[in-house]
């Protein structure tokens, strides 16, 4: 089994916490760690399954970092129905909704894809029931 390492704010460290990985800050250019904390794939979410021992001091984190191990963990979201078919690329669309009090929203309208993107679909997990009357399938995207 592969373990990836990497550097998160010392206040993100927490085992099991899920975070999307957005890719290199400019601020970091001359940094002497940033290979560690760039080694992560841009816009893929990750899951912190180990916390280590391991302090350093950080120009943007205000309390330091910390070393961590991680695991890429599948994005989730809602796509149309005649978008979900398993191996399949897709170019994620926005779902026309307004009901941001549904308890779907998040999953039509997930944080860290980006719209207009390629992604390809690895699992159909099934329909998803929209108040909107849209015809919708959860999947994972790898």
């Amino acid at each position: 089994m592969v373990v990836t390492i990497t550097l998160i704010g010392e206040h993100q460290a927490k085992e099991g916490e899920e975070f999307v990985y957005r890719g290199p800050l400019t601020e970091c250019r001359d940094c002497k760690l940033k290979a560690v904390c760039f080694n992560l794939d841009a816009g893929s979410a990750y899951k912190i399954t180990v916390i280590r021992d391991v302090h350093h001091e950080c120009k943007i984190h205000e309390e330091g970092v910390r070393v961590v191990e991680v695991e890429k963990v599948p994005m989730r979201c809602a796509v149309g129905q005649k978008y979900a078919m398993e191996g399949s690329v897709i170019t994620l669309e926005d779902i026309r909704c307004k009901n941001l009090g549904c308890e779907k929203y998040r999953l039509c309208h997930p944080l860290g894809l980006e719209r207009n993107a390629k992604y390809k679909v690895t699992v159909i997990k099934g329909e998803v029931e929209c108040p909107e009357g849209n015809k919708l399938v959860e999947v994972e995207l790898g």
